[in-house]
């Protein structure tokens, strides 16, 4: 896996790019951020104690970063959809137990019901309004979950 410490000017843009994408999560001020290329889809930010994935160009937290994901709307599966959520399956209304307020297209984390974990973490299909209405379909398109490749890239990087 192949690392650099990005510049100040593209840290400074990197972090626009969040402030803007991620509106009313406070981020931290970071000065320098390092760029972890886990392969072409994907790659971990992390500085400043705080690590990002990038896929393309859309942003997500990471999912050991238990202080931001709960600033974000959530959803909370029931236990059997677990083991599905963990092997990259999206969030089907069926499987959800409750949720918190989102918009369509924004950035929702999935927890599991009983320890209330974080699983993963995607992007709302529909807005929080149209799943009460609906009984079936995907609500959620999981971007990184517990177990994908850059779970197990996080490893090497934390050591």
């Amino acid at each position: 896996m192949k690392s650099n410490l990005v510049s100040k000017s593209e840290t400074a843009a990197i972090m626009g790019e969040l402030a803007a994408g991620w509106a009313g999560v406070e981020l931290p001020r970071v000065k320098n951020l390092r760029v972890h290329a886990v392969d072409p889809g994907g790659e971990i930010i992390t500085g400043g104690g705080l690590a990002i994935l990038r896929l393309g160009s859309e942003y997500v937290p990471f999912l050991t970063q238990e202080d931001v994901l709960r600033r974000f709307p959530s959803v909370t599966v029931d236990m059997g959809a677990v083991k599905f959520m963990c092997g990259g399956a999206n969030v089907m209304r069926p499987g959800i137990k409750e949720h918190t307020e989102f918009r369509e297209g924004g950035i929702v984390c999935v927890v599991e019901e009983s320890r209330r974990r974080f699983l993963a973490v995607g992007k709302a299909t529909v807005s929080s309004v149209e799943a009460d209405a609906m009984e079936r379909g995907e609500v959620v398109r999981n971007m990184h979950y517990v177990s994908d490749r850059f779970w197990e890239a996080w490893k090497t990087i934390r050591g």
